[in-house]
Parts: C-alpha cells; structure tokens; sequence
C-alpha cells in the first residue's frame, strides 16, 4: 500500500509539476549532443593542420616600396673592380639569376681573362655574337666594351662600383704582397708610400695591383702620366659605357639607387658582406681545413698557411702624408673617385634625400631581420675553419683572413636554401652556376699519379682547382687532367707560353 502511494505521488510530481518524461528525455538527448560537439571540435581544433606560418623571404616584405610599372633588368654587365665590395655585388647577381633561372656569362676558370684584356671566347659556351642569348656578366675582367658587345645584348645595362684608392691600396697591399712585386719588396705599405717609384717596376707582372687599379680595370693604361685631358678623356669613356657607378664607402645608398635602376625587389639588394678581411691577427687557423689546403695535402705540395704557420698580417699602418702620397701615386684613380663620388652625390639629390633615408632604414631593418633568421651568433663573421659547412668557407688569399658566415641550425629546407644563397663565397657559388648551365656526365676516376695534376698554382702559391673538361680547353701534349699551354698561346704581357708538361701557373690568378 505505502509502495503504491509513493509511486502515484512520483507520477504526479513529473507529470504535473516538473514535466512529462519525454521532455526529459529530450533534454537529456540535447545536452549529450551539445557535449559531444563540444569534446569533437576541441579534438578537431587540435588535431587540424595549421597553415604554415609566412616565410621571412615572402611579398610583401621581400619587394620593398613599390617601384611603379616598371619592368625589372634582366640583361646586366657589371664590371667587377679590385677591392671595392664587389664579391658582394656579384652575389646579388648570382642570387637574382639563379632565383630566375637566367643565363649567366661565366669564365671559363674562375676569371673572363684577367689581366689580359677581355675576349668574348674568354665567356664558357660562347658561339660567335647573338648565337646565345646571356643575361648576367659579372666576374673579373679587364674591360673591353667592344668584346663585350658581342656577348650581351643591345639593352644591357652597364654598372660597376669604386673606391677611395688609399683604402683600395691598403686593401690591395694586404691581399696581392706576396703577388705584386712592387708590395714584396717591401715591409708596411707605408714603406712604398714613401718612395712608390724605388719598388715599382712598370715591367714586371702583376704590379698593375700597385698602382691605378681602377684604371687599369677599366681597361686603360696605368701607367700613363697623369693629367687633366687624360684623366677626363677616360671619365667620358666610362660615363659612355656605363649607366650608374656605384661608391663603396656608401654601400647602402649605392643599393638602393641600383634598386631603382634595376626596378629590383627589395630583397635583390639585401646582401652580407662577402670577401671580407679580418681586421684583427688570430692566433689561430688556417687553411688546413679548406678545400684548397686537402686538395694541397692530396697532391703532397706545401700549403705556406695553415694551422702549424700563422699569417703575419700585413703592415698598412699610414700617416696622414703617407696617405697623400698614395694619392698622388693613385692620380688617374684619385680623379675617377672624386668625379663619380660627385656625381653619386647628384643622383642622390635627385632621388630625395627623404626617401633616400626611408629607404636605407627599410633596407638595414631587413637585412637585421635576415640576418637573425639566416645567421648564427647573431649574423657576425667568423674565420673560414670555424665554419662547420666546409661547402661555404670563403678561399684564403694573401697574408690575411678572409671571413664567411655560419648559417643558423634547424632552419627549414625552403628557408636554408635562400639563406645560403646569401652567404655562398663566390667560387663555390661560380661553380653551382656552372653545373647547372653546363651538366655532365661525371669524370672516370683519374689515375693515382695523375690526381694531382687538376690542381694549379694561383699566382700568389695558394692553389686552386683546375678541370679540363669543365673548362672546355683543348689539351696540347701531356697527360689529362692538368691545365695545359694552349698552342700559340701568349702570357698576358704578350710573351709565348711553354708548350712542355708543366701546368700552367698563372691561369686564376687572384680573385675578389
């Protein structure tokens, strides 16, 4: 009886004062879907591929300010000068062509020719003019515009850089002492500043590195006397042929008005100094660990530097009127300086000096920004045998050290590949450029006696590699696989080369 009142009682309160059950049943059924949508989209939500954050090398900061409607240069000579920060100008060139898969005007070494004055037959895969269409030119030569009409198009456009030549000859006295005779013979540069003409022979190879080196880049005589009709005869034959001098002392402003010229993203122009000497000795290094200093090892000649023989940095230590001196010494390149640093001056006032300003402080913000993602410890230069990648130390050359980069460590495949396009050295980056335009097939393995014939001395001592077959030169006598003496070929200075099994000593040269 007292089960039967309870159940009643039970009815009518669910039916009478809080609902039917079928509403409860509802309800129940609603929020057990509310939760399971809810506990479903926190497992979506986590587990959903999210989309990749923008690359650092993505529009719209790698484009910079707007240009307008202007058309980007595809066709471009640059006139790589001694001296000036030019292995970084030729970076950005190799960066933009290879990024647009351009063809490039490559030496068939690592040099168009130099010192000689330039040949279009010097340019790998030249056929004869407008046989084959190339869009960049940009390493070492002795300028020949005629010659080098026949290997670019009508609508190239021509620029090149200098520099203050008493900073030019420090530089040149720390890099070529042991290959200019004119900078051997003597202790400290202030020492040749002293009395030039005691240690200079005009004669004697490769003392073009002494004196007038602009001059002679350009294609001129160094060694004519200085005066006004001439030095302005040669402003008017550069002005001519060339577009835009760029100022190394003014390295940013000179990228952005190349930027304009080019109509070049901005990113075209972010660059890190490449080529650089240390400023400081160190007490430690080498070349040892390079791939000049094995390849020594390999063919069991002597490497002068390396970690058991520390270089003794030359001494460029100048006062104020042995620094006049060299500008007297320097009177053709003293005039082409102050000429084309006015005129820099003038392009700059016709670009804004405003905008000018906004401009740099974009292109040094993005350069900061690069550098964190790109570089380790923080984007600052270190000695080549203390970079871990052995594909990217810069080559050693003269009595100092020249200083590379490190890339960061976990960086992405995407992101690795356009950072390193920024840090490659010149003759790795030379040689990539070179594979890609010219596949082969891979060389049968050369004999053990032979192996050491594909190294060849620079003219300096330090050594660099020599392929035949990249090259594409014919061989006269002797075994292959070394550089031989071509038939009828002359030295630079016009003196007929031996035809006997020797390598050939002078063909590279000095880079930078």
């Amino acid at each position: 009886m007292l089960f039967r009142r309870r159940a009643r009682m039970l009815r009518w309160l669910m039916c009478g004062r809080v609902g039917p059950v079928w509403m409860w049943k509802a309800l129940l059924l609603f929020v057990a879907i509310a939760f399971a949508g809810q506990l479903l989209g926190v497992i979506f939500s986590k587990s959903t591929v999210q989309p990749p954050a923008r690359s650092i090398f993505s529009p719209p900061d790698a484009q910079g300010p707007s240009l307008g409607p202007c058309q980007p240069h595809n066709h471009i000579m640059f006139l790589k000068t001694h001296k000036t920060a030019s292995s970084t100008v030729l970076n950005m060139l190799y960066r933009f062509g290879e990024e647009r898969n351009l063809h490039f005007a490559l030496p068939l070494g690592y040099q168009l020719g130099y010192p000689l004055p330039f040949n279009a037959h010097r340019v790998k895969g030249y056929r004869g003019p407008r046989v084959t269409e190339f869009h960049i030119m940009g390493n070492h030569m002795r300028f020949n515009k005629l010659e080098v009409e026949k290997v670019m198009p009508a609508d190239t456009f021509y620029f090149s850089i200098v520099r203050n030549p008493v900073a030019m000859a420090e530089s040149s006295f720390a890099y070529f002492k042991e290959v200019a005779p004119a900078f051997r013979k003597t202790k400290g540069l202030g020492e040749f500043a002293d009395d030039p003409h005691k240690y200079y022979d005009p004669r004697l190879r490769n003392n073009h590195y002494a004196r007038n080196l602009l001059w002679f880049d350009f294609g001129m005589d160094h060694n004519a006397n200085f005066s006004i009709a001439l030095a302005q005869r040669g402003e008017a034959m550069i002005r001519r042929a060339f577009k835009l001098i760029l100022v190394s002392e003014y390295f940013d402003q000179s990228m952005i008005l190349l930027r304009h010229a080019l109509c070049w993203p901005l990113d075209a122009v972010v660059s890190f100094s490449l080529n650089a000497r240390q400023q400081k000795p160190s007490s430690s290094g080498g070349m040892s660990g390079s791939w000049v200093g094995k390849a020594a090892a390999a063919a069991g000649v002597s490497v002068r530097v390396g970690h058991a023989q520390v270089k003794t940095a030359p001494n460029l230590s100048l006062t104020e009127e042995q620094r006049e001196r060299l500008r007297q010494w320097n009177a053709l390149d003293w005039y082409l300086y102050k000429a084309f640093n006015r005129t820099f001056w003038e392009e700059i006032d016709r670009f804004g000096h405003a905008q000018m300003e906004q401009e740099l402080a974009l292109l040094r913000m993005r350069r900061e920004d690069l550098a964190r993602v790109c570089l380790r410890d923080g984007g600052k230069p270190v000695e080549a045998h203390r970079i871990r990648d052995k594909n990217i130390r810069p080559f050693q050359s003269g009595l100092v050290k020249i200083l590379g980069y490190e890339l960061q460590p976990g960086l992405d495949n995407t992101t690795r590949a356009a950072c390193l396009r920024l840090i490659r050295p010149e003759i790795q980056y030379k040689d990539l450029l070179d594979a890609k335009q010219f596949p082969r097939a891979l060389p049968a393995q050369a004999p053990p006696g032979q192996q050491s014939q594909g190294l060849i001395g620079s003219a300096g001592g330090s050594l660099l590699r020599q392929d035949s077959s990249r090259t594409g030169e014919r061989l006269v006598g002797g075994k292959a696989g070394g550089r031989m003496v071509l038939e009828g070929e002359r030295d630079w200075d016009g003196s007929h080369l031996s035809r006997s099994n020797e390598t050939l000593k002078q063909e590279k040269g000095r880079l930078r």
